[in-house]
C-alpha cells in the first residue's frame, strides 16, 4: 500500500535516491556496489529492535531496508517514507516479491504527518545527506516528537573523506555532502532534543576506502 502523506509536489523539490532520475533504475545496483546494503545490515543488531512495535523508516527509497527489517522481524509493523513516487512504486513491488507488507508513504521527513509519540524507533539510511542544512534540523526534530518516551533514532549515513569524495560526487553534490561529518550530525542531534546522542558504530563502503557512521539517540523517558 502507498499513500499520500500531505504532499504537494508543485511546492516541493528534493533530491532523488540516486541523485538523479535517470539513474533511479540503477540505484539498488549502486547501492550494493558502494556498500551501502552490507551497512544497513548492522541496524539490525539493535538490541531494542526486538521489542519495538511501530517503526518508521524515513528516506526509505526503494524500500531495500523496509523489507529486510520486516522480514527478519515480521511482527513488527514497518511503515516506510520517501518523497519520490517513482521510488515508493519499486518499493511497493519490491515488498510484494518479498512477500512482506509494508505501508509506504509519500511525504517529507522535515514534515512527519504523524502524530506526537507514535513510533517505537525511527531509522533513516543514507537519507541525510540529501537534505539541506535547514531541513536536516527540522527533520531531526520531527523524528524527537513523534517518538515515544524513551523510543529510539538511528541515522546512518556516509561520512566524506578525500578518498571517497570524488565517486560520491558523481550521484550527489558536494554542496550536500561537505558537512556530513560526525561532529555536525551528533551536535544537530543533541539540538534537537537528543541530548545523549553518540556514534556507535563506523562501518566501511566504497570496498573500504570509504566509510559511514551510525548514531543513536534516545528520546526522554
Amino acid at each position: 500500500m502507498t499513500t499520500m502523506v500531505g504532499v504537494n509536489k508543485s511546492q516541493r523539490t528534493y533530491l532523488p535516491a540516486a541523485g538523479r532520475d535517470l539513474f533511479l533504475p540503477l540505484y539498488d545496483f549502486i547501492a550494493r556496489v558502494l556498500g551501502a546494503d552490507q551497512a544497513r545490515q548492522s541496524l539490525l543488531d539493535q538490541p531494542r529492535l526486538r521489542s519495538a512495535q511501530r517503526v518508521l523508516d524515513i528516506g526509505c527509497g526503494t524500500g531495500t531496508f523496509a523489507v529486510l527489517l520486516k522480514k527478519h522481524f515480521p511482527k513488527v509493523e514497518v511503515i516506510g517514507l520517501d518523497p519520490d513516487q517513482k521510488a515508493l512504486a519499486r518499493a511497493k513491488r519490491k515488498s510484494e516479491r518479498a512477500g512482506v507488507s509494508i505501508r509506504f508513504d509519500q511525504g517529507f521527513a522535515d514534515e512527519l504527518q504523524y502524530e506526537s509519540g507514535s513510533f517505537d524507533m525511527v531509522f533513516s539510511s543514507f537519507m541525510f545527506h540529501h537534505l539541506e542544512g535547514k531541513d536536516r534540523e527540522k527533520t531531526l526534530r520531527e523524528v524527537h516528537r513523534i517518538l515515544k518516551p524513551a523510543g529510539s533514532f538511528y541515522l546512518l549515513d556516509f561520512e566524506m573523506s578525500q578518498t571517497g569524495h570524488g565517486l560520491f560526487r558523481i550521484f550527489h553534490s558536494s554542496e550536500r555532502l561537505r558537512d556530513n561529518s560526525e561532529n555536525r550530525i551528533l551536535t544537530l542531534m543533541r539540538e534537537a532534543g537528543f541530548p545523549e546522542s553518540k556514534k556507535i558504530a563506523t562501518l566501511p563502503v566504497l570496498f573500504g576506502f570509504g566509510r559511514a557512521g551510525c548514531y543513536q539517540g534516545s528520546a526522554p523517558s
